[in-house]
């Protein structure tokens, strides 16, 4: 089963690639996306990575988390699912 991975307060400079590839080092990819303003396109400075294995998106979490990166400290952990908050 896949893992979905938060990772936020990223640098505008990172690229989606870039981002697997940090990841990547850690174990199999499924997805790297970056979150971008619809209007502008410019990262809104966080996005998500799946991973395949759970105990390599385990490892990638707990090695990346708090990592400054592009001088930016990272936030990395598993990602909530979406709710409905709007009431």
């Amino acid at each position: 089963m896949s893992v979905n991975i938060y990772v936020g307060n990223l640098s505008y400079d990172m690229t989606e690639g870039k981002l697997s590839e940090l990841f990547g080092a850690h174990g199999a990819v499924t997805s790297a996306k970056i979150i971008t303003d619809q209007y502008s396109g410019r990262s809104k400075g966080f996005g998500f990575i799946e991973m395949k294995d759970g105990k390599e998106a385990d490892n990638a979490i707990k090695d990346l988390n708090g990592k400054n990166i592009l001088n930016r400290e990272m936030k990395v952990n598993i990602a909530k699912p979406k709710t409905n908050n709007w009431r």
